[in-house]
């Protein structure tokens, strides 16, 4: 008790804290999200997502060799379609030389050992912009997953390391699981977005990939038919622990911020890894108030890193990653 016990003790100098620090960000707790367009020599920033960039396949191999020296070892690719490829059946998807596929392939050249994950989701693909099959204005679960199935074991065959569907179809796990086993793809994993909300944080994403929803007649104007309700806690539990009897290797909860009490009710409810994923919407808003003095841009970005992980994440996929690490080390 009090003056025996005094707590301030272990916090008068940077020394001491860093020696009782609970919680500690190091490199090898991200996975860098990487947005690939073609053509060549192409660097475009995103407007929404000040310092983030869409590049071409020959400007990916420099940034991932750049994230490799700096310990990051793991990447998320996602790819902007050319419009003339979308359509409501996910074919180009499938393509085993489209955008993703060589995406890929590209990576794994550059750096053997990076970890490569992949986007598994139609909305890229969509010429609706939805991350399935829509027939009479409703999106088809079955028909989807098929194709998302077909699509992952073809990022499998070009060398993906794991794949990430993102897209909220029920069974969709099972199906993945199921096809790259009966293909012989044993090792390659499923990293599954089982508690992903229908958050308005994900603008500045869907301007990156243009992917958002289109305003046509018949179409639904949102995800909430397949992506989760922000209201809802259980629900997300439940989600979760049927991805990981489908056969999903690691989970994830996004968004990051708004969503840590979810972080940690799956963190106590599972055994296996809880991926985090610090949205587009959370990276805008930390820059656009630091670009107006408003508050301390690298103060706030570590905060909320630590604050993810504290809550329970053990990887965090965010755009802050590359500059995370430039600090910290």
């Amino acid at each position: 008790m009090y003056p025996l016990r005094r707590n301030r003790r272990l916090r008068t100098s940077e020394s001491i804290r860093s020696l009782v620090r609970e919680t500690i960000i190091s490199p090898n707790d991200f996975i860098v999200p990487l947005f690939i367009v073609e053509g060549r020599n192409v660097k475009e920033e995103i407007a929404s997502m000040p310092g983030y960039y869409r590049y071409s396949l020959d400007l990916i191999e420099k940034e991932v060799k750049e994230l490799w020296s700096l310990g990051l070892k793991s990447v998320l690719l996602f790819v902007k379609v050319p419009e003339n490829l979308k359509d409501n059946a996910g074919k180009e998807a499938i393509n085993p030389e489209g955008l993703m596929q060589r995406a890929i392939q590209t990576v794994k050249n550059a750096v053997p050992e990076m970890l490569v994950m992949t986007d598994v989701a139609l909305d890229p693909y969509s010429q609706y912009g939805h991350d399935g099959i829509i027939a009479d204005g409703k999106i088809l679960n079955d028909d989807t997953t098929a194709v998302l199935s077909e699509m992952a074991l073809s990022h499998a065959k070009a060398g993906a390391d794991f794949v990430a569907p993102s897209d909220m179809m029920d069974g969709r796990i099972f199906e993945i699981r199921s096809l790259l086993e009966d293909e012989g793809f044993h090792d390659t994993g499923i990293l599954s977005y089982s508690a992903k909300y229908a958050s308005a944080f994900y603008g500045p994403f869907r301007d990156a990939l243009d992917s958002a929803p289109v305003e046509a007649q018949n179409i639904p104007r949102d995800k909430k038919t397949y992506q989760m309700d922000p209201a809802n806690r259980e629900e997300a539990i439940r989600e979760t622990l049927m991805d990981i009897d489908e056969g999903a290797d690691i989970v994830m909860v996004k968004p990051g911020l708004c969503y840590l009490d979810i972080v940690r009710d799956i963190k106590d409810a599972v055994n296996v890894p809880v991926a985090v994923y610090q949205v587009s919407g959370e990276y805008a808003m930390i820059k656009a108030a630091a670009e107006k003095g408003w508050l301390d841009h690298d103060a706030v970005m570590l905060e909320q890193l630590t604050a993810i992980k504290r809550a329970g994440a053990d990887m965090i996929a965010s755009y802050f990653a590359k500059e995370a690490v430039k600090l910290i080390f």
